[in-house]
């Protein structure tokens, strides 16, 4: 039997015509494209009423005949579109342009890792309802930690704070990538017991590269151990880029001193134009610092800079400016 005109079943009646889950945290998007499948599925069956695009190749036209196609022995259908941020323009208006009057026995579900909101098929998207868009934004890297440990507790082990953060140390942000670890350390794990770093360790593999601002929050902390360990791990990123970075991370530990000095340390993130969040650890690191060290450091940086535009070795230059400067 199949089903004719708009969707009757109350139970079917909050489904909007269109969804967009966009946001870098791909294992969210893909939680929110599985939960919206398990739901259509209870209405009937997904094989027969179900199309998926790419938007990397898709074309518009194509996505809108499938929109507009009845469903079969079902109220609703699904036609999902990965990748929508990739449709190019003439595609993305053939979709802007359905969603004008959309079918009310389709739901549209598009899912972006970026889609600028000013772009007109973002506006097309949302206009489909209040819920329409589903935030997917990754956590901040300083609570990443937290989430693996949520994570893994769906795969039935536990991490130690230490494990959760070699884990993201070792397989970097993409929360599918740390998911796809953690269930191969739950395989190998095998006991009751809580997985330690020293076990992560064991059992992962680097696949990232270690990001600047690891390397500026040990420089900043004075740990020289941790900045060679580091710095030994980055490929991609340039003595010249990671000098920037730590003179750019001396002013702001000048600039965190001289709030203390006035009674006025949470004003730091007002005073440096910076979310709260990502000046959290500056009082601490500030405190490892003598105000004449800081002025030192960011005078011989200066002078370590003109020595790579110079001819010097930068790696060399970067390296003994990189220890006389956190020497005690």
């Amino acid at each position: 039997m199949g089903y004719n005109g708009a969707m009757s079943d109350s139970q079917h009646t909050d489904l909007l015509p269109a969804y967009l889950a966009v946001g870098e945290d791909a294992l969210k998007r893909e939680a929110v494209i599985a939960r919206l499948k398990a739901r259509l599925a209870t209405m009937g069956d997904l094989s027969f009423n179900s199309d998926e695009f790419d938007g990397e190749v898709a074309e518009g036209a194509a996505i809108a005949a499938a929109c507009n196609t009845m469903p079969f022995a079902s109220p609703v259908r699904l036609v999902y579109v990965r990748n929508a941020d990739k449709l190019k323009r003439a595609d993305a208006e053939e979709l802007v342009n359905y969603l004008k009057a959309p079918s009310a026995t389709t739901v549209l579900a598009c899912e972006a890792e970026k889609l600028a909101k000013n772009t007109r098929l973002y506006k097309a998207l949302a206009a489909a309802g209040p819920k329409a868009v589903i935030d997917c934004a990754p956590p901040k890297s300083w609570e990443l930690p937290k989430r693996v440990r949520a994570m893994a507790c769906t795969h039935g082990i536990t991490l130690t704070e230490g494990a959760a953060s070699a884990l993201v140390e070792l397989v970097g942000e993409n929360t599918v990538h740390l998911d796809n670890e953690l269930k191969k350390i739950a395989l190998a794990h095998g006991t009751a017991d809580g997985v330690g770093e020293r076990e992560v360790r064991a059992l992962v593999a680097r696949t990232s590269e270690v990001k600047p601002w690891d390397f500026t929050a040990a420089f900043a902390e004075r740990n020289l151990g941790k900045c060679l360990a580091l710095r030994a791990k980055m490929e991609s990123t340039s003595p010249h880029v990671l000098i920037a970075l730590c003179t750019t991370r001396l002013r702001e530990l000048m600039a965190a001193q001289s709030m203390a000095r006035r009674g006025n340390p949470r004003g730091l993130a007002k005073a440096l134009g910076a979310p709260d969040w990502r000046v959290k650890n500056h009082g601490a690191w500030a405190r490892q610092w003598r105000p004449e060290e800081l002025r030192r450091a960011l005078a011989s940086s200066r002078d370590a800079e003109q020595a790579m535009k110079s001819g010097s070795d930068p790696d060399e230059v970067f390296y003994r400016w990189l220890v006389e400067t956190l020497k005690r």
